[in-house]
């Protein structure tokens, strides 16, 4: 049977047993085991069981289930509340005002949480009905949210940064620190198109009550204090060389809980919530890579890996070539899967094109996190849409649309990385 049946085979089954309803993890597991059983003399079972083991086992992934917990403490307590109340005043000198307190919230957030869906539904709680309370036009202050949250992904710590680092083997510290820059690049593109629509809508934006003095700016800030707190530990830890980033998302925590409990908003109710809420999240991630794992093996056992790389190779793509042909691929791929499968499905099978083209691991790993941030606003598999649509009500293509522009501002920052890759680069040869 030839590769190309083979493949075409093993993709026909992902998508009817995807189809049926069944889990992703479970998912992946059983395409794996189909290729292991029809095209691969190991025992499939014996194969699985090894890999699943051994997946689950890594040290380095212990950092994911306290990111998680982390920021499913800040969604169930005031932290989350009081960062709203710290931004607003300074926003009213900027066009847009209050809209981008959505990309300077998620910009904070995305600091101590490491996932875009959490970031969409704590930022979420906190703006949408306060911009809905004031007039804000909702088609900007839905679409600015979407696009912002993704900076829960790009901003260290980050989950799908710890995936990839594990699953290329590079430094997960040098991913943290090198999507600080792209992420606040980012971040002002967002802001940037707040700022141009505002201008070109001033009737849109609803006009300020009353401007706050600087006095009242910097009284409001000390809402600030706790998150700012719970940031310079997470990250000081990791860039001063004193943890490691397992290590630092066990200060996050403590951190988080010292916090919350501080300020009176931490009781047992919220504390089991963020628990049984962060376990839930990490057991579907947890399933989905020790399925995409098992996938991997059995791709490897079949020999798919290295024809693609063969045939990759043999198409002589530069490597600007081979990205855009990447990034196609990965916009195309998140219609469909989340952003972790796509990264654990694909890595083994990539990893030597991008290897032989002399493309840098670490600038690949921010344009891979760039790229499946786009995923997570795509239909029909965009797990902020799914936040969204539940947080709103309105229907996942409307919210697609009006996501759009965000969509091309992420565009534009891959399009920014690749012609200034210093812009990755720069601050983790500051390590070295």
């Amino acid at each position: 049977m030839s590769d190309l049946a083979i493949t075409a085979l093993l993709v026909i089954s992902l998508f009817l047993i995807l189809g049926s309803g069944v889990w992703i993890g479970l998912t992946l597991s059983g395409v794996a085991w189909i290729g292991m059983q029809l095209f691969s003399s190991r025992p499939a079972g014996d194969a699985m069981a090894v890999t699943i083991w051994g997946s689950a086992s890594s040290w380095t992934l212990t950092a994911l289930p306290l990111f998680i917990w982390m920021g499913e403490i800040l969604f169930r307590t005031r932290l989350s509340n009081d960062m709203f109340k710290g931004l607003a005043p300074w926003m009213h000198g900027l066009p847009g005002r209050l809209l981008h307190t959505n990309v300077v919230g998620s910009t904070i957030f995305a600091a101590v949480s490491g996932s875009s869906a959490a970031t969409c539904a704590t930022i979420g709680k906190m703006t949408l009905p306060e911009l809905a309370r004031r007039g804000y036009p909702e088609h900007l202050v839905v679409g600015s949210l979407a696009g912002a949250s993704t900076l829960g992904l790009l901003i260290p710590p980050s989950i799908i940064m710890i995936v990839y680092g594990v699953t290329a083997e590079v430094s997960i510290a040098k991913l943290f620190i090198a999507g600080v820059l792209p992420g606040l690049m980012l971040a002002m593109l967002f802001s940037s198109y707040i700022i141009g629509w505002s201008l070109l809508h001033p009737d849109a934006i609803p006009r300020e009550d009353s401007r706050p003095t600087l006095m009242e700016k910097l009284a409001a800030s000390r809402h600030l204090i706790p998150v700012v707190l719970l940031i310079i530990s997470v990250l000081g830890s990791i860039y001063g060389g004193v943890a490691t980033a397992t290590e630092a998302a066990a200060v996050g925590v403590v951190g988080a809980l010292i916090l919350s409990a501080l300020q009176g908003s931490l009781n047992w109710a919220s504390f089991r919530d963020s628990l049984m809420g962060a376990t839930r999240l990490y057991c579907m991630i947890a399933l989905i890579l020790a399925g995409a794992a098992f996938l991997t093996l059995s791709m490897g056992y079949i020999g798919l890996p290295r024809h693609l790389a063969e045939w990759i190779s043999s198409l002589g793509l530069s490597p600007g070539q081979l990205i855009l042909v990447l990034a196609i691929f990965y916009i195309i791929l998140g219609c469909f899967l989340d952003g972790i499968s796509m990264v654990v499905l694909t890595m083994g099978v990539l990893m030597p094109s991008i290897q032989a083209a002399g493309i840098d691991l670490i600038w690949f790993g921010i344009f891979i996190v760039l790229v499946v941030e786009m995923a997570q606003i795509t239909p029909p598999v965009g797990f902020n849409l799914f936040v969204l649509q539940g947080m709103t009500g309105r229907h996942l293509l409307w919210i697609a649309r009006v996501t759009l522009p965000m969509f091309i501002m992420m565009v534009v920052a891959v399009a920014l990385i690749y012609a200034f890759p210093v812009i990755v680069t720069w601050l983790p040869k500051q390590m070295m």
